[in-house]
């Protein structure tokens, strides 16, 4: 088994500020001496980029059903998990992503409220065991949260949902971060110093354990 390096991953909905909670917490993980390595769901991996384009984006008149959203979310992550993630724990690197399985849960599971056990079963054969060593939720109010991602520039395809997707996609983020022993929540509606100051001490608590 890979034990060597940790998993770490950051969670969140669009505008949570997961991009620099990545930031700090690769610094950190490193100033401790740790080789980190960065990765991003969908996405990662070359083939697991391509299916990031595709999920991403409209297609003219053909509407993505909320299966195929479902199985290539899954498709793209045993790409980034059999060829990045394990063999570079398996070299003692620290793994810090950005998004991994907790999102198929809410975005998926909460959002487009596709049965759990379907989820399960894409997950068991997929990842099987595995899972990330410590997660960080970055927790932010829906409309919130839109407004910072509109004030990045235009929206995908998920982020033009409405509000209520993202407001059940939130409520199972929170449920499933509520009973993962292995998962902070970071109140990102404070000012940007205590978000950051609050994602420092949660990494140098692991880093402490």
């Amino acid at each position: 088994m890979h034990k060597s390096g940790k998993f770490i991953v950051i969670e969140g909905l669009e505008g949570a500020g997961k991009s620099s909670a990545v930031a700090i917490l690769t610094r950190t993980i490193q100033a401790v001496g740790h080789t980190v390595v960065n990765t991003r769901e969908p996405g990662g991996t070359a083939m697991a980029e391509a299916i990031r384009d595709v999920v991403k984006h409209d297609w003219k008149d053909e509407k993505v059903t909320v299966e195929a959203e479902l199985l290539l979310m899954y498709a793209a992550r045993a790409q980034l998990v059999q060829n990045v993630i394990l063999p570079n724990l398996d070299q003692g690197h620290w793994v810090v992503g950005d998004r991994h399985d907790l999102s198929s849960q809410a975005y998926q599971g909460g959002g487009r409220q596709i049965d759990q056990n379907m989820i399960e079963s894409l997950r068991n054969i997929t990842l099987k065991a595995f899972k990330p060593d410590f997660t960080l939720y970055m927790d932010v109010e829906p409309q919130e949260g839109l407004k910072r991602a509109k004030g990045r520039g235009e929206l995908d395809r998920i982020e033009q949902e409405d509000l209520s997707f993202f407001e059940r996609t939130r409520a199972r983020y929170l449920l499933l971060a509520e009973q993962d022993p292995n998962c902070v929540v970071i109140n990102t509606m404070q000012d940007m110093q205590a978000v950051h100051k609050d994602v420092e001490l949660a990494i140098t608590q692991f880093l402490e354990r």
